[in-house]
């Protein structure tokens, strides 16, 4: 069974900085893209980056382009996305996702969503 578990989430000023994490079990971790979701208050879910199986190549959807970082440790079988210069506008629920094809790509993100694994999700607050 694969299980997928965020963290790191909070209730962060805006301006600061902040890591979340992902381990998953059940797969062999560097053998699937990964990559990073949320969904804001009243919003659809949406992608926001995407990495290869051995983190050589990144995706990132123009919104969080320079401030967000995905990086994976295939030792640890983690994920990771460091978010630097937090706005109000990220505040949301922040996904991991594991599968989904083998392209970081727009379509990669509703990919994973029908046919990998997300997680319960990790809850980011920014306040003003």
């Amino acid at each position: 069974q694969v299980q997928v578990a965020e963290s790191g989430g909070g209730v962060v000023q805006a301006g600061e900085p902040l890591r979340l994490s992902c381990t998953v079990s059940g797969l062999r971790f560097d053998e699937y893209f990964m990559g990073w979701l949320r969904q804001a208050p009243g919003k659809e879910r949406e992608g926001t980056s995407c990495i290869s199986w051995r983190g050589d190549t990144t995706y990132y959807k123009d919104a969080v382009k320079g401030r967000f970082t995905i990086s994976r440790d295939n030792a640890k079988n983690t994920l990771y996305l460091q978010i630097d210069s937090l706005k109000p506008d990220d505040t949301a629920m922040y996904y991991c996702a594991a599968g989904g094809y083998d392209y970081c790509d727009d379509s990669w993100f509703k990919n994973v969503e029908d046919f990998g694994w997300l997680g319960q999700g990790t809850q980011v607050t920014v306040s003003s």
